[in-house]
């Protein structure tokens, strides 16, 4: 097998490094252009293993330092990139989405989730209908009917899987619970071995994702594109069935996304297509898989970590929960007294950020601080230019929850969710997640982590190494 792959993985590599060649020789052709400083790291690997090994934020720390504080051009999943940096970098991209930059998704990551047909596609053809109905299922209007499934789920979840044990790892669990919120509320899917056919190839999918794109058996990326092709076997017969229950029972009041996408139509009056919605459906899944159970994981760690922001937001549920029955469930009213505790998460989400920021593609040549950004070239904005930035958030490293009161951090510095046409649509459901779930978790126990400075890993986002387990104190009832 050894011998057989130093044949192959060469192999592999010549249309990547033809591609370099080429790309290097345009490079030379491009004239005087004052691109960017910085370097591109080795061909074809570009920098992508500086950045795994330094981790993101100390690799866009030292690159600022080194090359400039506005932009610095390096080469990350095989492309040339400009990293935008700080609330200017951030308003710019923000601002000129449509304009000068459009959306982009790496090729290999398209090919793990996407049907084998669409994955050249572009990628706003694939956003259309998505952004249409994120913006009405996920607004605060809309939410407010998905508040009561996620308080009673909420606490069975505890119950069932925290309860009966003294320790628990945090961060898987709170990927369990996000994702089978999600197929509740965008599928409509309670049945746990439905869930448990998406929810098993999906974990393969995402590692698949965020590994090195390399196509042999026994690699993170082969099972990844594997459990993506299980995945959308699965999510396809549960469309269809959907679609045969809506036209046999002419049940048009159902209130889940996958629902009301089966019965809208597009501008031509047609019903749009099963790999359209399952498309749409997919990154859903994909960011409460993922994004949301770091979220919920990263305000768990610092109140497990800190005793006296603990008792604050004990304090404050407890208040909430004594004008309460017992077996009441949460209100929008209730969400909205919930003050001190969404400043404690926001300010865990600044030094602990659910995502690293995302990538668009130029569509036309531009110059940004006095350097010319080539069509072509692909962009990213991340949290780690200005999260920790003691410019906007002076001693950066300390959780601070009143930064947050008043009027808040400047404009552009607290990114978690982006900004602009493309800021998250899901940002108010991650709200609302978050603090249903504080809310359970510290009416019922008080936390206390099992590895107190427990390392992070950086894949999609910032995970404690082992998962985060916590020693799991009970209240007295």
């Amino acid at each position: 097998m050894e011998i057989f792959l130093l044949y192959v993985i060469p192999l592999l590599l010549l249309p990547l490094l033809f591609r370099y060649l080429i790309s290097f020789m345009l490079e030379k052709g491009s004239g005087n252009k004052n691109l960017p400083p910085g370097t591109r790291g080795w061909p074809v690997l570009g920098e992508n293993m500086e950045m795994a090994l330094l981790s993101p934020p100390k690799f866009i720390k030292d690159r600022m330092e080194k090359y400039s504080q506005d932009v610095f051009q390096t080469s990350l999943l095989g492309e040339r990139t400009a990293v935008f940096c700080g609330a200017k970098g951030n308003k710019f991209l923000f601002a000129n989405e449509y304009k000068l930059v459009t959306s982009w998704l790496p090729k290999s990551m398209r090919k793990v989730f996407i049907f084998p047909d669409f994955v050249d596609t572009n990628f706003n053809q694939l956003s259309a209908l998505k952004r249409s109905f994120h913006h009405d299922i996920l607004k605060p209007e809309a939410l407010k009917q998905y508040l009561p499934v996620m308080d009673a789920l909420s606490r069975e979840h505890l119950e069932r899987l925290w309860t009966p044990n003294a320790v628990v790892k945090v961060f898987p669990l709170s990927k369990k619970y996000t994702f089978e919120l999600a197929c509740r509320i965008f599928l409509g899917v309670v049945d746990p071995e439905v869930i448990k056919r998406l929810a098993d190839p999906f974990t393969l999918a995402t590692e698949g994702t965020f590994s090195v794109p390399i196509d042999l058996p026994g690699t993170a990326y082969n099972r990844g594109i594997k459990g993506g092709k299980m995945v959308r076997q699965e999510l396809m017969r549960v469309i269809k069935d959907r679609r045969k229950e809506l036209m046999e029972k002419n049940n048009t009041e159902r209130t889940d996304l996958l629902s009301k996408m089966l019965l809208a139509t597009n501008e031509n009056g047609q019903f749009y297509s099963e790999m359209e919605i399952s498309h749409n459906i997919i990154g859903l899944l994909v960011a409460s898989f993922d994004t949301t159970s770091s979220a919920v994981t990263s305000v768990l760690n610092y109140i497990a970590e800190l005793p006296d922001i603990y008792k604050e937001v004990l304090e404050e549920q407890m208040e909430i929960a004594k004008s309460k029955g017992p077996d009441e469930l949460l209100t929008w009213e209730d969400i909205e007294k919930m003050k001190y505790s969404w400043n404690v998460a926001r300010e865990s989400l600044r030094l602990m950020p659910p995502a690293q920021g995302a990538f668009r593609e130029t569509i036309t040549e531009f110059t940004y601080a006095g350097f010319t950004i080539p069509k072509g070239w692909k962009t990213f904005w991340t949290v780690h230019s200005s999260h920790k930035n003691p410019k906007y958030f002076p001693n950066p490293e300390k959780f601070d929850p009143s930064r947050f009161e008043g009027s808040g951090p400047p404009p552009y510095t607290f990114v978690p969710f982006g900004g602009g046409p493309r800021m998250c649509p899901g940002k108010e459901y991650a709200r609302l997640e978050v603090l249903v779930f504080m809310h359970n978790v510290v009416r019922k126990f008080k936390l206390e982590k099992v590895i107190p400075n427990e390392k992070l890993v950086f894949h999609a986002s910032a995970t404690p190494v082992h998962g985060l387990p916590v020693r799991l104190h009970p209240h007295e009832k």
